[in-house]
């Protein structure tokens, strides 16, 4: 059986041993089928793997400067992203959503903080800018692409640690958030360790059926072996 003595040796395993699809079959089988974000949101470098505990923040879109004096911190230039980034632990992943596409969630400056605080890295919902200066930090960061277009004026963080809805996927703060070239798949708190467990025993099973495969049996046969295709 896996075992871990805490986060950090956990997702120092499943960057090590495990993928996205593994993950996704799991659930599949417990019938969680809808545990992938959009298939858009992509690694930097096609290398990227994140692996933490979703930091969730809540952003959405509020243009100019002129803003009702009914919620003061709306008139800050971000809203709450920077008490945001700050709140970030280590082996956390900053994952936003709810604005539009049409402007950067995430940057340079914004991955130097999380790196020195050290989280896990970023997930969003929209675009990432500074390509270069991110990727010198080598800091994990998945995104739809790049797109220099600020937030500042156009959007702001709500608020943070609380409950998102992705289409479709539930992410809540604390859940698993796992990603690599093939996709972000959630994992709930509530299952996460039967999920980790069954599937590390599916990719070390995958593993010895692919040197089957390698060796020449068949795929029909080695499924009825291995039950694993």
């Amino acid at each position: 059986m896996l075992k871990w003595k805490d986060d950090e040796e956990l997702f120092a395993i499943m960057r090590r041993e495990l993928y996205s699809a593994v993950i996704g079959d799991i659930l599949d089988k417990m019938r969680r089928y809808h545990q992938f974000l959009p298939q858009r949101i992509q690694p930097m470098l096609a290398s990227m793997v994140i692996a933490g505990r979703a930091m969730t923040v809540l952003e959405a879109d509020l243009y100019g400067e002129n803003l009702s004096n009914k919620n003061g911190f709306l008139k800050k230039s971000f809203g709450l992203m920077l008490e945001a980034l700050d709140d970030l632990r280590p082996n956390e992943v900053y994952l936003c959503s709810g604005s539009s596409p049409v402007y950067a969630l995430v940057g340079e400056l914004m991955c130097t903080r999380m790196q020195a605080l050290k989280a896990a890295g970023a997930v969003v919902n929209g675009f990432h800018r500074d390509t270069k200066g991110i990727l010198e930090l080598g800091l994990p960061c998945f995104s739809y692409g790049a797109y220099a277009q600020d937030q500042a004026p156009r959007g702001k963080v709500l608020d943070f640690r609380v409950p998102l809805e992705i289409e479709g996927t539930l992410v809540n703060p604390g859940d698993i958030v796992f990603g690599d070239l093939d996709g972000v798949v959630i994992i709930p708190k509530e299952i996460e360790t039967e999920v980790i467990q069954k599937a590390y025993e599916k990719a070390t099973g995958e593993k010895t059926v692919g040197d089957a495969i390698r060796a020449g049996m068949g795929a029909k046969e080695s499924f009825e072996k291995y039950g694993i295709m």
